[in-house]
């Protein structure tokens, strides 16, 4: 079934057509004045539009010049009684999908419709390869059989049958993003495009053009119409990964899809409307961040329909064996090489270990280890030095807060292992096994709360000078 606009001045023609399509399963409307189906076939409405060639006010090559100017490839079908060779080939060259002479049979203009639907989803699926090739270019499994696993992958399945928007929460390097590519290949969309954004790597602006796409013109740079993630994605899934950094301003917009469909590219005042599916992520507790004003309740409330935690690599440690030998076949087929094999002792020692870089500090760990390995078993004595490079005794933490051990023991290792490289944060990261930009928003997160109690401290000392 598509949504298809019938664009021609002959009532008659436009009605007989509709009913055929119509009783094809089409959603069909039809407009007795171009100037008039412009606007609405800009706003991506339709998947075919079909159209007379001569109509008053503006024939049927204006029609497709003012459509391809504006950047719109939506398919278009051209009618005429007047078939010449001269208008089929200008047509054919200002981008008509293809041409057919009235008076035409059903069954013919059935065929045609069939083929531009078809050519319009290649098309939009090979626009979203290229937009998301380097997204999804790594698509793992979720390993693991232990029963915090086993959970996690039946709550899965059935988030996946849904439409309704999803939030995935968790600490960092807990695989929040592979979370979301099995739902989205659990889900009816699954053969549709799945297309992931960073909030957290691009300005503002940016981030806006990349949702929603811009008009040539909108903005310096802006040489050419360009559609965003959310026309790219049409009938599939968007991941915004850590939803907490986006701008508020441009939280309100995202907000108006999630409620209406709909949105405008930048530089735009016509509405467009999208089917997609919207998977967040984010390591922040975003209530907290409702509450200091930092994200907007009514957004959390739109994202967070179907709630999905993943657990810490402490909270499921009995698939570490697994992970681990999951990981080093990996490492070793990018190598071409024979994979390791992992000691009874060695995967005793990862499980004491409290991994404050989860499943990705594992992953890269079993990365070295298959490289710098000079024999054919990984072996205690071989990764021991790199597990204790960051790992702290809870003696030297000093005073410990009730229930957040862990957080504190985090923060002791980053503080531990940024005065070793001496401040240095790309080496600093490689050793936790975490991302860049991840430690420097824990780094940030923490200047934030200490600057947070200073001020509180400054407050109580005012009030006790007013006393």
């Amino acid at each position: 079934m598509a949504r298809i606009c019938v664009v021609d001045d002959k009532e008659m023609m436009r009605d007989s057509l509709a009913s055929t399509l119509v009783r094809e399963d089409h959603t069909v409307e039809t407009f007795g004045d171009p100037c008039e189906a412009v606007a609405d076939i800009k706003g991506g409405r339709f998947d075919v539009v079909i159209s007379d060639l001569k109509m008053p006010k503006m024939d049927g090559l204006a029609l497709i010049r003012e459509l391809r100017t504006a950047g719109c490839d939506t398919p278009v079908v051209m009618m005429t009684a007047f078939a010449t060779v001269s208008t089929a080939v200008e047509a054919m060259k200002l981008g008509a999908f293809d041409y057919i002479q009235k008076p035409f049979e059903a069954q013919q203009m059935s065929v045609l419709i069939e083929r531009a639907i078809e050519h319009a989803r290649l098309r939009k699926e090979n626009e979203a390869l290229r937009a998301s090739i380097s997204d999804l270019s790594r698509l793992r499994e979720l390993v693991g059989s232990g029963v915090a696993m086993s959970e996690l992958r039946e709550q899965l399945d059935r988030v996946a049958a849904s439409h309704a928007t999803v939030l995935v929460t968790g600490e960092s390097g807990t695989g929040k993003e592979l979370a979301a590519s099995y739902i989205h290949q659990a889900s009816p969309r699954a053969d549709r495009p799945m297309l992931c954004l960073n909030c957290a790597a691009l300005s503002a602006n940016l981030l806006e053009s990349e949702l929603f796409g811009h008009e040539r013109g909108a903005f310096t740079g802006a040489d050419r119409t360009r559609k965003g993630r959310f026309e790219l994605a049409d009938g599939g899934t968007l991941l915004l990964d850590e939803i907490s950094e986006m701008a508020l301003p441009l939280q309100a917009k995202l907000l108006r899809v999630l409620q209406e469909g709909e949105f405008d590219r930048v530089g735009s005042s016509t509405a467009r409307r999208a089917d997609v599916r919207v998977i967040a992520t984010t390591n922040r507790n975003l209530q907290e961040w409702v509450t200091k004003k930092r994200f907007r309740e009514d957004l959390f409330y739109r994202l967070n329909v179907l709630p999905v935690r993943m657990p810490p690599l402490r909270e499921h440690a009995e698939d570490i064996g697994e992970l681990v030998e999951y990981f080093l076949k990996e490492a070793a087929k990018a190598d071409g090489s024979h994979p390791l094999r992992v000691s009874f002792s060695t995967v005793k020692l990862l499980k004491e270990y409290p991994w404050p870089g989860n499943v990705r500090e594992l992953e890269n760990l079993c990365r070295r280890a298959s490289t710098l390995c000079g024999g054919s078993v990984m072996t205690p004595e071989l990764i021991e030095p790199w597990l204790t490079a960051t790992t702290v005794s809870t003696e030297s933490l000093g005073p410990l807060r009730e229930g957040r051990l862990l957080e504190d023991m985090e923060r002791h290792l980053i503080q531990r292992t940024l005065a070793k490289y001496d401040g240095h944060r790309a080496k600093s990261a490689k050793a936790l096994g975490m991302g860049v930009r991840t430690l420097g928003m824990k780094l940030k997160q923490w200047r934030e709360e200490a600057a947070a109690q200073q001020a509180q401290v400054v407050e109580a000392e005012q009030a006790v000078a007013v006393c």
